[in-house]
């Protein structure tokens, strides 16, 4: 009895072997397929600024074509493989350099799949479909994973370090027809609130001012904030959100508002 008894856990404990190994092989094949697959892109942008620079230096000593605003991403290529693709994000400093999607019915598709819509664990960097695809709106909150291997918003997490934001303040979101920049002036750890409905997505002025008060009044020791920002009610600001090891009921925040914007 005592051997039947052993035989099925030991027929139980290697099928668990095999589904367990399985399981993350597929984790593992659909990381690393989304890691090529952003690399694949931002390598299109790096031949796309070449490229760009060459016509420019040209355009320059002709003076016959009217100058193009120098957009360093292929969104014609980019929306071929994935319309949601609408913005592309860059903070120097960090690896953070990715492609923007929203989805137009559902709010969670890119928590588990890529910027190709292929299905992974790290997602993608994204929006929620009531955000303006044109970062018109006061507040506009972007998502994305803290990866342990360092990729999609876990770079957010070197402002943990209140120096690294005195020197990497800049921020640039790219669109199809024009360059935004913002300054990074706040990053800390808050709750799990949703920011976008608890300030009213900044529609009126009472929820900018409070949504505003709330960031430069920050008491979290570890935060870091630029009390000197040029930033007021009125200002466009940008949240990038992203999950800390402190737990499911926490967001770690880096905030940024719009200092200047290009457009074609």
């Amino acid at each position: 009895m005592k051997k039947r008894t052993w035989k099925v856990i030991a027929v139980i404990s290697f099928a668990a072997a095999v589904i367990l190994t399985a399981v993350v092989l597929r984790i593992y094949t659909q990381r690393e397929h989304a890691r090529q697959t952003y690399e694949e892109m931002q390598q299109q942008n790096s031949e796309k600024r070449q490229t760009d620079t060459q016509e420019s230096k040209e355009q320059s000593k002709t003076k016959e074509k009217k100058k193009k605003l120098d957009i360093p991403v292929d969104f014609e290529t980019l929306q071929k493989e994935n319309p949601d693709i609408y913005a592309w994000i860059t903070i120097p400093g960090t690896d953070i350099d990715y492609p923007v999607v929203q989805d137009s019915t559902d709010n969670t598709y890119y928590l588990n799949h890529a910027a190709d819509t292929s299905l992974s664990d790290s997602g993608a960097i994204y929006s929620e479909k009531e955000t303006a695809k044109d970062f018109d709106d006061y507040l506009t909150v972007l998502y994305g994973h803290n990866m342990k291997d360092g990729s999609m918003f876990a770079g957010l997490h070197k402002y943990e370090d209140k120096t690294f934001l005195k020197d990497h303040k800049d921020l640039t979101i790219y669109t199809p027809d024009s360059i935004l920049k913002y300054r990074i002036f706040a990053a800390y750890l808050t709750d799990n609130r949703h920011v976008l409905m608890y300030y009213n997505q900044g529609k009126d002025e009472e929820s900018r001012e409070t949504y505003l008060k709330d960031i430069l009044e920050q008491r979290n020791m570890n935060a870091s904030i630029d009390t000197k920002a040029k930033v007021d009610k009125d200002s466009k600001i940008l949240t990038l959100s992203t999950c800390h090891a402190a737990g499911k009921n926490y967001r770690y925040l880096v905030q940024a508002y719009l200092v200047k914007e290009e457009h074609e």
